[in-house]
């Protein structure tokens, strides 16, 4: 067997491995063995996208669980932050999404997150696969008086949804602002626009109708166009677009601008520390956030610590450096005075909150930083030799970086999951920034195929 975890949870094709039902039931079972040290009755929360997978790896997952002798708690679909949420609100040992995110609808996957609401360390995963390796699974089953009971919680929008609210200032609200929604199809299809409406705003709400099959389909956080339209030709103040399980936001300026989450995390922590409320004065970003941003930080007196590549990275850093505000460029953004994860809604809330105290516009509120043009070439290789070892790479980028100076930047890494190499380049303008960026591009094709 491969290694099941990835960067964020498990993630596949369904009903090809690792997303078979045999598969996800061994998943459920040694999840449920592992937290068996507890003395108590154990409950495992489990949640979901929309995806038409869904139904069956939820069954796969019940019945391993429950043939540990570990009750569940069936919320249905609710946004991952949410079932993180959840996870604390509703005492259980353990919370389980089926998901893949921003995926299509064909993949799915599983994320678990312990009973402290953060995503399962990477010792608890090697546990869980080292378990399923054993082939012990099938002698560790409870008896028949003692298998779990399944149990389903028909208010679990409405707990998260209180659990928004008291995210956003108590003496502010929405009256009067027209907020255009894209929930993708996905999680947040109901939870965002019911939250936002008992909030006094006036609601546009796109695509909130999944039927299993059209989840992230050309909408969402991965496609903000058609909401821009939307935003320009409805007059709204501001659009919204959530990724199918909810833990990203893109938001749309009432020009139509697109405001990545760069721009968000810069607007929320120059607030922040206007407030006083910047811990330690510091955020944690990624590498492949704009250099821009950190531009803009050094201009406020930001501290802005950087990391690879994911959301665990980030939340690391975070705790390492005792900073509330961190996320990527994606949208990804963790808000940690309030949650332990990224979570879609909460940054919405987060950014109409400041929209609402300064009284201006998104697109006022973006002028924070200068966006540095930025190009991204995906280049498939054929063997991934480590990039410090191949003299004509470090030779040309060393060139490029001459040539950009203190205006740009440049980084080249493999892609985690797939055969590629990603080289990005930040530079004064569009042409010089294509041009250098093609010059990498074209030695890492040349030499790694």
């Amino acid at each position: 067997m491969s290694k099941l975890f990835g960067t964020d949870g498990i993630r596949g094709i369904a009903n090809q491995y690792p997303i078979t039902p045999d598969m996800i039931t061994q998943i459920g079972q040694a999840t449920a063995y592992i937290l068996k040290k507890r003395k108590h009755r154990l409950r495992i929360v489990i949640g979901k996208d929309t995806r038409l997978s869904g139904y069956m790896i939820e069954s796969a997952l019940v019945s391993g669980i429950c043939s540990m002798g570990t009750d569940v708690i069936l919320v249905g679909p609710v946004p991952t932050p949410g079932i993180a949420f959840l996870t604390m609100n509703l005492d259980a040992d353990a919370g389980i999404v089926i998901s893949a995110s921003h995926n299509p609808y064909q993949d799915n996957g599983i994320k678990i997150f312990s009973n402290g609401g953060y995503k399962l360390n990477d010792e608890a995963e090697l546990k869980i696969e080292e378990l399923i390796l054993s082939q012990k699974l099938p002698t560790l089953l409870t008896n028949a008086e003692n298998i779990g009971h399944v149990y389903r919680e028909e208010d679990a929008s409405g707990r998260y949804i209180v659990f928004l609210k008291h995210s956003f200032p108590a003496n502010l609200n929405l009256e009067g602002m027209k907020i255009v929604l894209d929930c993708a199809n996905g999680a947040t299809y109901k939870v965002a626009p019911t939250l936002l409406k008992e909030m006094r705003a006036e609601i546009i709400a796109l695509n909130i109708n999944p039927n299993g099959q059209n989840i992230n389909l050309n909408c969402g956080s991965l496609y903000p166009e058609t909401l821009a339209k939307k935003v320009v030709e409805s007059g709204a103040d501001i659009g919204l677009a959530f990724d199918g399980d909810g833990d990203r936001l893109i938001a749309i300026d009432e020009k139509g601008g697109i405001v990545n989450g760069d721009k968000i995390i810069a607007i929320c922590a120059k607030k922040l520390k206007e407030e006083g409320r910047l811990k330690n004065d510091t955020v944690v970003t990624t590498v492949m956030s704009n250099l821009g941003l950190s531009i803009a930080f050094r201009e406020m007196s930001i501290k802005n610590v950087t990391t690879k590549v994911g959301d665990r990275y980030v939340l690391e850093e975070m705790i390492k450096n005792d900073s509330i505000i961190g996320g990527e460029d994606s949208g990804h953004v963790i808000f940690k005075e309030y949650h332990t994860t990224g979570d879609g809604i909460l940054t919405a809330l987060q950014l109409l909150s400041v929209m609402r105290k300064d009284k201006i516009t998104l697109s006022e509120l973006t002028k924070v930083m200068k966006t540095f043009p930025q190009v991204l070439i995906n280049v498939k290789v054929k063997r991934k030799a480590p990039l410090e070892e191949i003299p004509e790479l470090k030779s040309i980028i060393a060139e490029v970086e001459k040539e950009l100076a203190d205006k740009g930047r440049v980084l080249v890494r493999y892609s985690g999951t797939q055969s590629i190499c990603r080289v990005m380049l930040e530079g004064p303008n569009k042409s010089d920034t294509e041009r250098l960026a093609d010059k990498i591009a074209r030695v890492v094709e040349d030499k790694l195929n």
